[in-house]
């Protein structure tokens, strides 16, 4: 064997075991990749974070009736607005491991309510999603002369007997209205909200929704 296929041969084995190092390292970063991956917490959605569905039985979500079915006639017309979860009808489960599942209910004169929100009340009451169209703060307070509701965040007031009309505040649109049954002497949701919860992608490209 002269001296030139000597090299030859010696330049080959460099170059594949350079090859073989270098497979061995880059399987190896692609297994640490895949065990990394099984590793990771998988996210559930939990019974508590499932999405509010119609049918589902509307109950208080604070205060000393947490939990309870609503009854029509507990609501009055000029009392301040009541938040309340979605609760599965069959499991009993209420659903308030999700912030966009908060509902506010409020009682208005029939004859007060715009057409287009009275065909989803139910005798005066109506529901909307409590989550601030604006970075999305739970609207919880009730401005008594205005009738309306008052995220405390940035100041956004929503008007609820004209479609949540948004009177103040920097809110983008209003929240969206909870079509609304009696069903066995409580508050049912007859469907889903009639519209997209929370804040909704900008122009920038943000969105948050929660």
């Amino acid at each position: 064997m002269d001296e030139r296929e000597i090299r030859l041969r010696n330049s080959r084995r460099r170059l594949f075991l350079k090859a073989a190092v270098g497979t061995g390292i880059g399987l190896s970063l692609v297994s640490a990749f895949y065990v990394g991956a099984s590793l990771r917490p998988k996210q559930e959605v939990t019974p508590e974070k499932e999405p509010l569905k119609p049918g589902d039985i509307l109950v208080y979500a604070q205060g000393g009736q947490e939990g309870v079915p609503i009854k029509p006639e507990a609501l009055k017309v000029g009392d301040p607005m009541v938040l309340a979860y979605p609760m599965d009808p069959k499991t009993k489960v209420i659903k308030s491991g999700e912030a966009k599942n908060t509902v506010l209910l409020a009682r208005y004169a029939p004859e007060a309510l715009d057409p287009e929100v009275a065909q989803h009340a139910v005798e005066g009451i109506v529901a909307y999603s409590a989550v601030c169209t604006h970075l999305g703060c739970i609207i919880s307070q009730w401005v008594a002369d205005k009738g309306a509701g008052l995220c405390p965040c940035h100041g956004g007031v929503y008007d609820f007997a004209h479609g949540a009309k948004i009177i103040a505040g920097p809110p983008p649109r209003p929240v969206p209205q909870l079509p609304l049954k009696v069903e066995d002497g409580v508050l049912v949701a007859a469907g889903e909200f009639l519209g997209p919860v929370g804040v909704q992608a900008s122009r920038e490209g943000a969105c948050r929704l929660v």
